[in-house]
């Protein structure tokens, strides 16, 4: 098994656990992403987990309920993940030309980390994010070319309706790093 594939699987399970402990009278909870409650952030890991199937001729037709919805999509890239020659499909995407594994790494890998702790703040779970996913994630936005990242936080630049980053929120230097960096994506920590 690759890091990428070992990597989306720990954060796969760690989703999932904060999906399957959503009460039921939880999921039109508010979440911190603006125009979203619990229920539409599952629903965006799900839909980009969609996306990520395109460049390998794959589909995936969710199930309404978030758990099971979650757990279709996340067997769907598994399998890309596990096949080689998928994994090691090519294609261009917004942040350059790579592979169905890169793209899943750089894109609902990474999702699962920042918008798990969108779920767990919008339902009252455990916000802590793993160390190792903190400094992973602080590495790749810091490197993020500011042209690039005023895409990012540009509603729209990549679609109709879609918003990559908000604002960036002040947080003090000295603050812990996940906070610092849920500041940079625009999540007030």
């Amino acid at each position: 098994m690759s890091e990428i594939a070992e990597r989306y699987r720990r954060r796969a399970d760690a989703f999932e656990q904060k999906v399957a402990a959503v009460a039921p009278d939880e999921w039109e909870n508010q979440s911190p992403c603006a125009r979203w409650t619990a229920r539409d952030v599952v629903e965006h890991v799900v839909t980009m987990h969609g996306v990520m199937l395109i460049p390998v001729a794959r589909r995936l037709t969710p199930a309404d309920d978030p758990l099971t919805a979650f757990q279709e999509a996340r067997a769907a890239i598994e399998d890309v993940l596990d096949d080689p020659v998928a994994a090691l499909t090519e294609s261009d995407t917004p942040g350059g030309r790579m592979t169905a594994e890169e793209h899943i790494d750089q894109v609902v890998s990474d999702d699962l980390v920042l918008h798990g702790w969108d779920l767990a703040r919008a339902t009252g779970q455990d916000e802590t994010i793993e160390p190792v996913d903190i400094e992973r994630l602080w590495a790749a936005a810091v490197a993020i070319p500011p042209d690039l990242m005023a895409k990012y936080r540009t509603p729209g630049a990549f679609g109709e309706g879609i918003e990559v980053y908000g604002a960036e929120v002040p947080v003090p230097p000295e603050a812990p790093l996940q906070d610092r960096l849920l500041g940079l994506l625009g999540r007030e920590p």
